[in-house]
């Protein structure tokens, strides 16, 4: 039985991921220190034999008994309010947990993955963006602490790749959503559902004309699997590129949810990209990879936790 290990499990995507991998006959070790993690997302896997939670922060040394044959390292506070209320912890996670990661990998002669993103293009000169572009990043802006940790980490791997011979995985992940987001995460989906259930203002930053594409978590961890599973080292996009812009996602949302809330529109947050949309071109190629869940069937799926879950 094949042994991962999945930092950030307790997270939104780490505990997607986790569930994919258990479906698919691994047994995995959860690294989490709950920062931004959630206990109440992997509560359905207590007692499972298969799997083991460990609180941990993994910018400290991770002691790991036994053999293990995949990391995905995923720990890392991910939404604008995280890294903005976090920037130091943003940094060293990208930076010493990617090294402690890393290290574990070598030892161990484990698959490595890491989960980069969309903001290493930051605000990009070219659209849609292909893995060949170096991006467009301001270091020193409020949203370098998480792009530059991302970016790092990526450098860190390919010299763990190259030096010492791990084999290694880069995924860039463009916009998510779905169950088990949490209500107050700073991104769009969420923030538009939690405010649109409360019949609130919904706040559009500047006119609204910024496009994002959005991915359903499903999608996501099918695109990921394929490429830990896969010969490709990247990194790989993955993502889904029907582009939108945020004015229109938010509409939809006060239809979807049939809400009183009027949108107001505040001032563009510092460094926000204007454009983002991921070129799949390698994805499709490489690993036979395309979305399937278009915006209007994620939408209502996603709708249906929010309700349960906002007071």
């Amino acid at each position: 039985m094949p042994v991962s290990v999945v930092t950030g499990g307790a997270g939104f995507l780490g505990s997607h991921l986790t569930d994919r991998l258990l479906a698919e006959g691994h047994s995995v070790i959860c690294l989490d220190n709950l920062v931004t993690g959630n206990i109440a997302n992997i509560e359905h896997l207590s007692g499972n034999p298969k799997y083991k939670f460990i609180k941990q922060d993994v910018t400290e040394y991770i002691y790991m008994p036994g053999d293990v044959d995949y990391i995905f390292h995923f720990a890392s506070p991910a939404s604008p309010i995280d890294y903005l209320e976090l920037p130091i912890q943003t940094l060293k996670v990208g930076a010493l947990g990617t090294h402690k990661a890393l290290g574990l990998a070598k030892a161990k002669k484990a698959r490595f993955f890491i989960a980069s993103t969309s903001e290493v293009y930051g605000d990009p000169l070219v659209h849609p963006q292909q893995e060949s572009y170096w991006g467009n990043v301001n270091p020193i802006g409020p949203r370098g602490v998480y792009d530059e940790a991302k970016r790092f980490a990526e450098a860190m791997t390919m010299a763990y790749h190259r030096y010492h011979g791990v084999d290694t995985k880069i995924v860039r992940i463009f916009n998510t959503y779905g169950p088990r987001m949490r209500i107050k995460d700073g991104r769009a989906v969420p923030e538009f559902m939690s405010q649109a259930l409360r019949n609130e203002p919904i706040p559009v930053f500047g006119d609204g004309s910024q496009t994002r594409s959005f991915c359903y978590v499903s999608d996501l961890i099918d695109g990921i699997f394929r490429l830990m599973m896969s010969n490709e080292t990247g990194p790989i996009n993955i993502g889904n590129p029907t582009e939108f812009t945020i004015l229109e996602l938010a509409k939809r949302i006060i239809a979807l949810t049939g809400s009183k809330s009027q949108i107001v529109h505040k001032p563009l947050p510092v460094d926000d990209p204007k454009v983002r949309r991921p070129d799949i071109s390698l994805a499709r190629a490489k690993l036979g990879w395309e979305p399937k869940v278009s915006i209007e069937q994620g939408l209502p799926m996603t709708l249906e936790y929010f309700r349960k879950h906002v007071k």
